[in-house]
Parts: C-alpha cells; sequence; structure tokens
C-alpha cells in the first residue's frame, strides 16, 4: 500500500513509525518536517491529506504535538476521516466503523511501543459490512457533497 507520513516535527516516533511501515511492505513517502523545516501543521495536513482525497496515496498516517490540530485539519478535506489515535482500540474501531483513511498520533502522547500497537490494529482492522456502518459512512460522504467544501492552496 503507499501510504504518506507527515509530521510538523521531526522526531524518533515519527521516523520509527516510517521504517515499521516500511518493514511492513508498504511504500512510505514523507512530507513535513520529515523533509524540511519549518513545516507548520495545517500545512502539513492539507498537503497529504489532499494527497489521500486525489488518490495518489491509499492511506496516511500524520503527527503533531498532541495530534489534535492536524487531525482537525486533515478532516477539512473533502473525503477524508482522519482519526486521532492514542491507542489500539481506538485505531481498530477508526478502520471498522469509520473507515478512517488518515491515522493521527500525538508526538507527545505515544511511546514506540504503542504506536506499533497502533499500527497493528490499523492494519489488522477492515472496514465493517454491517450495513448500519455503511448507512453512516454514506451519510458523511453526502453531507460533504452538498455541504463541505474542499480546501485550496
Amino acid at each position: 500500500m503507499k501510504i504518506a507520513v507527515g509530521s510538523d516535527m521531526n522526531t524518533h516516533l515519527a521516523q520509527k513509525v516510517v521504517e515499521d511501515l516500511k518493514q511492513r511492505g508498504h511504500e512510505v513517502e514523507v512530507f513535513g518536517a520529515l523533509v524540511k523545516e519549518p513545516a507548520p501543521w495545517p500545512k502539513v495536513a492539507v498537503e497529504v491529506a489532499e494527497k489521500v482525497a486525489d488518490g495518489a496515496f491509499q492511506q496516511a498516517v500524520l503527527f503533531c504535538w498532541t495530534g489534535t490540530g492536524i487531525s482537525m485539519a486533515a478532516n477539512k478535506v473533502r473525503g477524508i476521516r482522519a482519526a486521532l489515535c492514542q491507542d489500539a482500540e481506538t485505531a481498530r474501531g477508526a478502520r471498522l466503523w469509520n473507515d478512517a483513511n488518515i491515522l493521527a498520533m500525538s508526538l507527545r502522547a505515544v511511546s514506540e511501543y504503542v504506536a506499533k500497537e497502533i499500527l497493528d490494529a490499523w492494519f489488522a482492522a477492515a472496514p465493517s459490512n454491517d450495513p448500519e456502518d455503511r448507512e453512516c459512512l454514506l451519510y458523511l460522504n453526502e453531507y460533504e457533497k452538498s455541504r463541505f467544501r474542499q480546501i485550496k492552496k
């Protein structure tokens, strides 16, 4: 799978996640501070989210200090379902019930060990085929089409 990884800071955790993704056999491209500083979190989020929304990448992983800002900014892009995950069960649920396509993590709160658990759960889960779950995602998609504007560069 082709995965984008972006961060507003170049940290040990972000580098370890990139390494882990490559070891899992994914094609990884890095953005933001993993390439060049400065890298403001909203710009990193929007750049990566637009690439996922356009189909250049199937999924992405984003980092900022709390994970909150970068996930909020990514979710401004039509078609993005970014989930801030602090633990494996949240990551599993985000993929299962929400068909999340961007995983956001906190550089402050997530350890290297927990990040591995989060990635394990993220990749082990597949989107649910339950009609109620599919209906919820359909509702969001229809709402986006009618109300949600895509961010312009």
